[in-house]
Formats: structure tokens, C-alpha cells, sequence
């Protein structure tokens, strides 16, 4: 999807925030918002907002020196998720539609978004999305090709979240012939997003036929999201569920993926086609 003017100010909200995590300077958080501003201006503001938000964020690292000015808030947000764990194991285990509920967990797990802001209720979203109804749903979709899949790209999304994450790919797994999950994380910081140490502190590891790659868009990462081999990657995979609203920026446009979500932003809610707080399970179909 294209960015919007709506996204610019969200940007340099967002450089503030990262620098306000990196230092307590007021004169490098003026430098970077300065220096944010004014890239901003000079960019081409049709291109996905995930690309720009890659260039804002990396003004920060460069001007505050911080490599990773999440890297606190990550690590509670995973601890919180893994302290929660036992009891979104037990919903599963005691659902009648342990699929359906683990979905819905995963989804809930999508609130933990920093780059939407630092005000969020994990518990209070996941009472909420156990009951809500679903704006787009294509669960059964999601199923049918379940049945049909023996291995799966997962595209994470967040610190924290991927805990959740955790729990859906466990409930697939026992549910179904799974052999290869290909677990696609960040290369590098970027925001709260999930990076290889997030993944192995919350215990994807342990997963069975579990296999790691770090992706981003120029930032030394392994592999790219825009380059021709990933594209690959996910057209050879049998089923691709793509986790929030990041992911969902950069591959709206790709066919026959699963995007799983909470919709927290206005423009990607109208991109989508729904409300902000709508819960989303859609497919992007050959059509």
C-alpha cells in the first residue's frame, strides 16, 4: 500500500517517541526531529509507509547512537507475553475450536504496537477479541488450505506478540501434517518489531521443523522484503500468514497471503476497508 498524508505527522511522532526511548537529550531529540522533518520533505511520500518509516527510524539510531532504542521496552513486552502464556495455553487447550481461539489469540497479540504509540491494554484486547466478531473472515479459507499445506512462512510482527504467535503455530501443528515453518523475523532493530533473539527468548526454537530468516528493507539485514528471492520464498510456500499491520504495508499487494490483525491505524483501516479496532483474518486471493 502507498503511504498517506495522514502518515507523515504519525512519522515524526513516532522519531520522538523512538528518541525519547534512546535519551533523555533534549537537544538530540530536537536534532533527530529536525533532521526527520526535513527527509521527510525531500521523499517521494507514495511509496509504502513501511519504506519511509525505515529511513525515519534510521535517523534516530544514527543521531541518538542507539542501536536498538526499544530494547527495554521489547524485553517487558516479552516478559509480559510470557507470563501470560500459561493462561492463553490453557483457553486453547479448554476451547472447543482450539484453532479458532488460538487465531484469535494471535490476533490479540497484534496490539502490543509501538509505532501506534505505548498506550495498550493486553489483557483488556484479549477478553475483547475472544468475543468480538471478526470484519473480515476468512477462517474457513484459512482451514481448507491448513488441510492442504505442509509447510508455512510466518511472517512476525512484533516483540511480545510473537508469543502468541507461538501458541497458534503450536495449535497448527497439532492439528495438522506441518514439516517446515519458516519463521521470518527482522534483521535488525526496527521499531518494537520482533528480531531472531525476541523469536529464541520466547521459545520458537523449540518449535519442530522450525527454520529462522531475518528480513528488512536496506538495512544489512539477510534478505530483503522487496527482493526477487523472498518473493520466491512465498510463492513456494504452501500457506503464508503475515502477522500486523507493518507486514500488511509491505504486502498488501502479494497474492494468496493470510493477513492476520488488528487494525490500530485510520489508513490502513481504509485500506483494508474497515474500522479502527476492526479484528481482520483476510486472504488475498488470485482474483
Amino acid at each position: 500500500m502507498k503511504s498517506r498524508l495522514d502518515c507523515i505527522p504519525c512519522f515524526q511522532r513516532q522519531a520522538l517517541e523512538a528518541t525519547r526511548f534512546a535519551t533523555g537529550d533534549e537537544h538530540v531529540q530536537e536534532q533527530v526531529l529536525r533532521e526527520v522533518i526535513h527527509s521527510l520533505s525531500g521523499l517521494d511520500w507514495k511509496v509504502s509507509p513501511l519504506e519511509l518509516a525505515y529511513g525515519v527510524h534510521g535517523i534516530v539510531r544514527r543521531v541518538s547512537g542507539e542501536n536498538d532504542p526499544y530494547s527495554d521496552v521489547k524485553q517487558r513486552c516479552n516478559d509480559a507475553a510470557l507470563r501470560m502464556y500459561p493462561e492463553l495455553r490453557k483457553m486453547v487447550d479448554e476451547s472447543s475450536t482450539p484453532l479458532l481461539t488460538a487465531v484469535r489469540l494471535a490476533i490479540a497479540g497484534n496490539i502490543i504496537d509501538l509505532g501506534m504509540g505505548t498506550k495498550f491494554d493486553i489483557k483488556k484486547t484479549v477478553v475483547s477479541t475472544l468475543k468480538k466478531d471478526f470484519r473480515i473472515d476468512d477462517f474457513s479459507k484459512f482451514v481448507r488450505t491448513l488441510n492442504n499445506s505442509t509447510n508455512i512462512t510466518y511472517l512476525a510482527d512484533n516483540a511480545g506478540e510473537i508469543v502468541f504467535d507461538k501458541l497458534l503455530l503450536e495449535t497448527i501443528l497439532k492439528e495438522y501434517d506441518i514439516e517446515k515453518i519458516l519463521f521470518a523475523v527482522k534483521g535488525a532493530p526496527f521499531i518494537n518489531d520482533a528480531t531472531l533473539e525476541d523469536a529464541i527468548y520466547a521459545g520458537l526454537d523449540q518449535l519442530p521443523g522450525i527454520k529462522f530468516i531475518g528480513v528488512g528493507i536496506g538495512n544489512g539485514s539477510e534478505i530483503e522484503y522487496s527482493s526477487e528471492k523472498f518473493a520466491d520464498i512465498l510463492a513456494a510456500s504452501d500457506i503464508v500468514i503475515s502477522k500486523g499491520q507493518g507486514n500488511y504495508e509491505a504486502f498488501s499487494s502479494y497474492k494468496e497471503i493470510f493477513f492476520l490483525l488488528i487494525a490500530k491505524c485510520p489508513v490502513i483501516a481504509r485500506d483494508i476497508g474497515v474500522k479502527v479496532g476492526d479484528i481482520i483474518l483476510k486472504y488475498s486471493s488470485k482474483k
